[in-house]
C-alpha cells in the first residue's frame, strides 16, 4: 500500500473505487491485462468497490463480465446507479410498489429487486435511466406524470455512453428532454452526486481519505469523488482526454494512461 501526501496530510490508501467502462474495459475489449492487474491489487491489500452509472445491467450481469476476464467478483463489490435509484426508493417510498420507468431491463430487473414494478396507474416516481429502445409515447407518460406531481429521479446525468464505434447519447440526453418538456429538474442517483460514493465507502468500511476514486470521466468520477473528500485519480483510457482534463476546474491526485499505470504509481 502507499501514502498520499494531500492537504499536507499522509493517508495511507487502504481501497480503491474504480469505474468500470473506460477504466476496465471498452465495449467487450478489456484495457490490459485484467487478470494480472487485479492480483496487483490484490497483493497490494486494495479493497475495491466497482461504481458505475451505467444502469443498463444487472449486478449478476457484471459478475458475468467480470468473469469473461477471467476476474472472479463478489456481488457486494458492484454498486451501479440503478443500485443506488433503488436504495433511494425503497427508503423515500416505504409501501409503495409502483414505479413508472424509462430503462432497460437491466434497470427493471434492478428496481423490481428492491420491489419496485413499472407501472402507469398510479406511479409515486417517474425514474428514467439510458433506453435505446425509448419511444416518444414513453417521454409524454413521463412527462405527464411529472407535471401530475411524480417525482422526477435520474439514474445518472452522463450526457454521452461510449463504444467502440463512439459516443453515444446517454441518459443525460433523455433527462434534458424531459426536463424541457416539463421545467422539473430531475434528482440524480449517480455520480458526481454522492450517493454511489457514499453506498461504495459503507461496502468498503474505508474513510474517504482513505480511498482512491479512480474513473475516465473528470466530471463525474473525480468532480464526485473530489465532493466526498477522496483523492482521485484520472485514466486517460476512456472519456476525458488530457486537454480536456487540463481545462477542467477538477484536479485529480493523479493522471495516469490506464490503470495499470496508475498502480505502477502507487503500488
Amino acid at each position: 500500500m502507499t501514502a498520499l501526501t494531500k492537504d499536507n496530510e499522509d493517508h495511507e490508501i487502504k481501497a480503491l473505487i474504480l469505474d468500470m467502462d473506460g477504466v476496465l474495459w471498452r465495449g467487450t475489449e478489456p484495457i490490459g491485462d485484467l487478470p494480472a492487474i487485479f492480483s496487483r491489487i490484490s497483493q497490494s491489500g486494495f479493497r475495491t468497490v466497482f461504481a458505475t452509472n451505467n444502469a443498463t445491467r444487472t449486478v449478476m450481469e457484471y459478475v458475468r463480465i467480470f468473469r469473461t476476464f477471467e476476474v472472479e467478483i463478489h456481488t457486494q463489490q458492484v454498486v451501479t446507479s440503478g443500485i443506488a435509484t433503488g436504495l433511494y426508493l425503497r427508503r423515500c417510498y416505504k409501501g409503495e410498489n409502483e414505479i413508472f420507468i424509462i430503462g432497460e431491463s437491466g434497470l427493471v430487473k434492478t428496481l423490481a429487486s428492491f420491489g419496485f414494478i413499472h407501472g402507469t396507474r398510479n406511479p409515486k416516481a417517474v425514474v428514467v435511466g439510458l433506453d435505446r429502445n425509448m419511444t416518444y409515447e414513453d417521454l409524454r407518460i413521463a412527462s405527464k406524470l411529472i407535471n401530475a406531481g411524480c417525482e422526477f429521479i435520474g439514474t445518472n446525468p452522463d450526457p454521452t455512453l461510449p463504444t467502440p464505434d463512439g459516443a453515444i447519447p446517454g441518459t443525460g440526453a433523455i433527462l434534458a428532454a424531459v426536463n424541457t418538456a416539463t421545467g422539473v429538474k430531475p434528482r440524480i442517483m449517480g455520480k458526481p452526486y454522492p450517493e454511489l460514493f457514499l453506498i461504495a465507502l459503507e461496502r468498503l468500511g474505508t474513510k474517504p481519505e482513505e480511498t482512491l476514486v479512480v474513473g475516465d470521466r473528470i466530471e463525474t468520477d473525480i468532480a464526485g469523488g473530489i465532493a466526498v473528500n477522496c483523492p482521485t485519480a484520472l485514466v486517460l483510457s476512456g472519456v476525458t482526454t488530457m486537454e480536456q482534463a487540463s481545462a477542467s476546474p477538477y484536479s485529480p491526485d493523479f493522471v495516469s494512461n490506464d490503470l495499470a499505470s496508475l498502480l505502477d504509481e502507487i503500488t
